[in-house]
């Protein structure tokens, strides 16, 4: 091991004076300095591991094997690193298949944040989105102006709709009743996230559901839709 140990500091000297003797002409030996360098680094690195499994008393068929598995684990990681957002990208659309209106939250190399809708089974854009914390399905509507929230979700989302004031008349699926307008403390979708945001809210049992409108995707950088996916970008 003491013989080991020199010659690994032999082997780190020599390479130190042959970078600093060739740092003007910017190569050493035919290579970039930079490229020789991080050759004789993982050359070394490969010296001390095999010296270490040799010492073992290992087989040299087993020692053989036991190199080939981290090859095959170094190469796994590093294609797992280099396909990193392809791979996110399936665990996104399998997400989507399994659990409908799930909103896939993507942030890409350059830091923009996407959010991904999936067309539900009635053709519709539909996404589980929260109202100040809670849990509100709602249904993209580009022809709302405004969010509009059943009282059923309003009340989830911990607003008193007794005491509302229903003055603002809007046309449902059921036909024309009144909202209320209000203001909500957070509206979120995925990962995109907004704060006092005007809304409507629905008088009893006129809605069946919530309307994601347009003062919520006017916020957004911008929407579009690519074949049964609706892409969000903040």
């Amino acid at each position: 091991m003491n013989r080991l140990f020199w010659i690994i500091i032999a082997l780190i000297g020599g390479v130190t004076l042959l970078l600093m003797a060739n740092n003007d002409s910017g190569t050493t030996l035919g290579m970039a300095n930079d490229a020789f360098a991080n050759a004789a680094y993982l050359g070394i690195w490969g010296i001390v591991i095999a010296a270490a499994l040799l010492g073992s008393g290992m087989r040299l068929s087993d020692f053989a094997r036991s190199i080939a598995i981290w090859v095959v684990i170094i190469l796994a990681l590093v294609a797992g690193y280099q396909y990193r957002y392809e791979l996110q990208d399936v665990a996104n659309r399998v997400t989507a298949g399994l659990i409908p209106g799930s909103a896939i939250s993507n942030r890409s190399s350059d830091g923009s944040l996407t959010v991904t809708l999936a067309k539900a089974a009635n053709g519709h854009f539909q996404v589980n989105g929260k109202v100040n914390g809670a849990g509100v399905s709602f249904l993209v509507d580009t022809g709302a102006s405004m969010v509009i929230l059943s009282s059923g979700d309003a009340k989830r989302a911990g607003i008193n709709t007794a005491s509302l004031s229903y003055s603002v008349p809007i046309m449902t699926a059921n036909g024309t009743t009144s909202a209320a307008m209000v203001r909500l403390a957070t509206l979120q979708i995925g990962d995109i996230e907004r704060h006092d945001i005007r809304a409507l809210v629905a008088q009893d049992n006129r809605m069946d559901g919530s309307l994601l409108g347009m003062n919520f995707l006017e916020t957004l950088h911008g929407f579009s839709v690519r074949g049964d996916e609706l892409v969000l970008s903040d």
